[in-house]
């Protein structure tokens, strides 16, 4: 992979000594655990490293013994681009602890796997680092890569997470190549999240976790500990009771959407997406029209945008210069 590593700062060349990298212009980067370091945990990305290391294998289907993830991928992906990434150059923004680089590298691509957060350390325990697989901790919206080298760039659940969609959407299309394409998803608007206690909880515990991440996660876990019994005793009498239950609780379940978990991994994915869900710093919200609407501007060709998945997915392709 003759991918070019780039100072964020200058956009200058990188090279490697000794633990650093380190530009012409003197700015230096850690590697620590073989992983390049351009930004340590901020303001919104601490909680997410938290996350990541508590549930380092929860989203896994190899794990969980499902297809979940790798059907989340195929309809992303679309009929176009699933099957045909094998050799190709991908970028996995917002990788997390590695979800959708388990399919990824079952497609035998090169994966180039970014996260602003010390996630990258649970996601390099289940992936390690390889030929083909590549691993930094950066800014998705200032990446040490050259424009225009990648043949797909992939951004599943974290465009809404970050301070401003639009610039994160220009920023990653910039590093697709021409014929190249770019797949993301988006969350739209929710009329029962906000018929929920979900954004009175968010207010108070999104601070909590800026000043300790480990303590937001432990109140978060006592929390679904607690109240996750009850949901799945209101469910099995009748999932209409859950419903109404969900109405003073917080918690986020998929009883309904993923009947093939059993309760143990249920709680599991309870605790992690109710974390998710009341301890993002950024929560932006987009409709379809939007989403082309912003891809259509940056020039984006062959555009399929849909209501799916996470919420909003879609995908285009940069013409060919």
């Amino acid at each position: 992979m003759s991918i070019k590593l780039i100072c964020p700062k200058s956009n200058t060349p990188l090279n490697k000594s000794g633990d650093f990298l380190v530009s012409t212009e003197g700015n230096k980067y850690p590697i620590r655990h073989d992983i390049p370091r351009f930004v340590e945990d901020d303001i919104y990305a601490a909680s997410f490293g938290e996350q990541w290391n508590n549930f380092i294998a929860t989203q896994l289907d190899s794990d969980s013994g499902t297809s979940i993830t790798a059907d989340r991928l195929s309809k992303a992906l679309g009929s176009n681009l699933q099957g045909q990434l094998d050799g190709k150059t991908i970028l996995e923004a917002g990788c997390g602890a590695g979800r959708f680089t388990e399919e990824l590298l079952k497609y035998k691509a090169n994966v180039w796997s970014v996260d602003a957060s010390c996630a990258v350390d649970a996601h390099t325990k289940n992936f390690p680092i390889t030929d083909s697989h590549k691993v930094f901790q950066a800014d998705i919206t200032n990446l040490p890569f050259q424009e225009e080298s990648f043949d797909l760039v992939l951004c599943l659940g974290v465009i809404q997470h970050t301070p401003d969609p639009e610039e994160t959407i220009d920023k990653l299309y910039r590093q697709v190549k021409p014929g190249g394409s770019l797949v993301i998803d988006h969350y739209e608007y929710l009329l029962s999240y906000y018929l929920s206690p979900a954004p009175l909880f968010r207010f108070f515990l999104k601070r909590y976790s800026r000043k300790s991440p480990k303590k937001c996660m432990n109140f978060v876990k006592a929390m679904v500990n607690a109240m996750f019994p009850i949901h799945w005793f209101l469910w099995k009498i009748h999932p209409r009771l859950n419903w109404l239950f969900n109405r003073i609780s917080p918690l986020i379940t998929y009883f309904a959407h993923y009947p093939q978990l059993n309760r143990e991994q249920h709680l599991e994915w309870s605790l992690l997406d109710t974390h998710d869900s009341l301890t993002d710093w950024y929560k932006h919200r987009k409709t379809v029209k939007q989403i082309k609407r912003i891809l259509e501007n940056l020039g984006v060709e062959n555009i399929e945008c849909l209501y799916s998945g996470n919420g909003v997915e879609a995908r285009g392709q940069k013409p060919l210069q």
